[in-house]
């Protein structure tokens, strides 16, 4: 049996565009803070050990999520990026590996709060796509007809995945690239901590992104991989209150179907 995997569920911004002093993973969607159909996503994929990223009011999110089972908290002192969040996270994970060696192997899927719409299936077609590859990290993408303001993937001449390029970076013909970045991601747990551990600030804003560590793994020789296992509609994701809007249609919309976190 293959060890259980760990979730980190990045949820510590302000959002600051949602015009609220809510934490911005707190904002309710179709009845539900938009971090709770993030957690239940998760468990109803079998990963019941979940570590939460929490930073801006951290208290409120902790408050809002104390009564769920199996979930935990991680504190982001300064927001300084997502690679920063999951180091966060770093020693939590640190601690479930030191019971047995063997867990050095054991998967670390991460995740944002605020993307409501991710879907069970596409969790564990993630975690099995993982496991078959005997990937060292696997990204989970999505092939949509609009990929405006989403990272594109970058593949090399026999497909295989090369870079992650964000739409500011990339080049006319890398826009035209309709499978793009989810922020979600397995990682083999030792190699995640030894990426985070030299991870750099080394862009223009001074931030740690955990779109370097594939790359960084990579060039280490380690395999890493990208796969279009996430859906369309998962790349609904909220930065905006008209986003908000938007999720809490589909997901009922979703809910009227019977498919809800499927």
């Amino acid at each position: 049996m293959p060890p259980a995997p760990i979730a980190v569920v990045l949820a510590a911004g302000k959002g600051t565009r949602m015009a609220s002093d809510l934490p911005k993973v707190l904002h309710e969607a179709a009845g539900k803070p938009l971090v709770a159909w993030v957690l239940e996503a998760l468990a109803a994929a079998g990963i019941h050990d979940r570590i939460v990223v929490v930073g801006y009011r951290a208290e409120l999110v902790e408050q809002a999520l104390a009564g769920m089972p199996g979930v935990s908290f991680a504190l982001q002192r300064e927001q300084r990026g997502t690679g920063d969040a999951v180091a966060a996270a770093a020693e939590a994970i640190r601690t479930r590996l030191a019971s047995d060696p063997a867990d050095a192997r054991r998967p670390v899927v991460i995740v944002c709060g605020d993307s409501p719409m991710l879907r069970v299936e596409s969790v564990t077609g993630l975690l099995a796509e993982w496991t078959a590859r005997g990937a060292s990290c696997l990204l989970g993408t999505a092939i949509t007809a609009d990929p405006t303001g989403l990272g594109r993937i970058v593949r090399d001449a026999t497909g295989r995945f090369e870079r992650i390029v964000e739409q500011k970076d990339a080049s006319d013909a890398e826009r035209m690239i309709d499978e793009v970045n989810m922020s979600t991601y397995v990682f083999e747990a030792h190699d995640l901590l030894r990426a985070l551990a030299t991870l750099r600030p080394d862009n223009a804003a001074g931030e740690y992104y955990i779109t370097d560590c594939p790359g960084m793994l990579l060039d280490a020789g380690r395999v890493v991989d990208a796969v279009a296992c996430l859906d369309a509609s998962e790349t609904l994701s909220v930065n905006t209150p008209e986003q908000l809007a938007a999720v809490a249609v589909a997901l009922n919309n979703r809910s009227a179907k019977g498919t809800v976190g499927a």
